[in-house]
């Protein structure tokens, strides 16, 4: 009885599941996706496109404009133009961006976006992704995004395929944000407002990913900060223990482990004047150790003298993200 019940209810979900399927895909298509760099808009791959319509081709120009912003976006946004939607996530770095036809259910929009992000980041590595130069290094993954494309656009070919009801969940728990010609400034002629910032949205002026070698400064800068402050905290006992120690010695040590934070952080945030603000850090790390000179050897000195140098050159290589050429997409 109970296993005839739970049958009875699979088979009707699965009949909803086809009728939804049905009614909403009979006469809405996707029409084209892409894959883009987040950090600086560079296409990756994109759907081949043979389609005329000036309306489609006025989307896909927001949507090459659109894809150079992303990074000032939440993670999943959608906006409308004209008879077209364009739906878009961003994930690791990667941003995977369609157009639609207006009638096209964002659940199943999202659901083929999600595709292509598994699918790809699967594909290629992170290390790959960050070292492409050229537009449309992974070209050949146009041919999973078409088939893909395929299936989303026949609705029985989906019906055993996707999990409507996962997607539509967290749809719910958590909708694509509706982004206005406002959130989108001057973006192929866009109105000329400022785009909107979000909160926990990265700052509009970014980094350059972190590399291995700049996770390693930065761990050795916090050390040294981690030492000077030790020193300095023993330094105030000798103190108070013998009025005839020099107190310089104290502020030396303090100095230095506000240059050693200060480069970490200088690292980590874009920051007007960064690269001078570095160097002077850098300096002041110099002349506290050539004061504790009678306090350190000369192995202690130059270990610290050396990691200073090496964050102060981290911060310099580590530039601020640029923006990508004018790819005619």
């Amino acid at each position: 009885m109970g296993s005839g019940l739970a049958i009875g209810l699979l088979t009707e979900r699965k009949v909803h599941h086809n009728q939804y399927l049905q009614v909403y895909c009979d006469m809405s298509m996707v029409l084209f996706a892409s894959v883009v760099r987040v950090r600086d808009g560079l296409p990756l791959s994109a759907s081949t496109d043979y389609e005329q319509d000036k309306g489609l081709q006025e989307t896909k120009r927001h949507l090459k404009g659109l894809s150079k912003k992303l990074s000032q976006f939440p993670d999943r946004c959608t906006f409308k133009t004209g008879q077209y939607n364009v739906n878009f996530t961003s994930s690791l770095g990667v941003g995977y961006l369609m157009v639609c036809t207006d009638s096209y259910p964002n659940v199943l929009a999202f659901c083929f976006l999600d595709e292509l992000q598994r699918e790809f980041i699967v594909t290629y590595d992170t290390k790959r992704i960050n070292s492409a130069v050229r537009p449309y290094s992974f070209i050949e993954f146009d041919n999973f995004i078409q088939k893909t494309k395929q299936r989303y656009n026949s609705p029985r070919s989906l019906s055993t395929k996707i999990n409507l009801a996962d997607m539509q969940t967290e749809i719910k728990l958590r909708p694509p944000y509706q982004l206005s010609p406002e959130d989108l400034g001057s973006v192929n002629g866009f109105s000329q407002h400022p785009p909107s910032k979000y909160k926990g949205i990265a700052p509009h002026q970014m980094l350059e990913p972190v590399t291995l070698a700049g996770v390693v400064s930065c761990v050795l800068s916090l050390l040294c900060a981690a030492l000077n402050l030790l020193r300095g905290v023993h330094a105030i006992e000798s103190i108070l223990q013998n009025e005839d120690e020099d107190f310089n010695y104290v502020i030396a040590f303090f100095l230095g482990t506000a240059a050693c934070l200060y480069q970490c952080y200088l690292f980590a945030y874009y920051s007007v004047w960064r690269n001078i603000k570095s160097f002077l850090a850098f300096a002041l790390i110099c002349l506290c150790n050539m004061y504790l000179y009678e306090l350190r050897n000369m192995w202690q000195i130059l270990f610290h003298v050396t990691v200073g140098a090496f964050i102060t050159l981290q911060i310099r290589l580590r530039l601020p993200q640029g923006k990508a050429p004018d790819y005619n997409v």
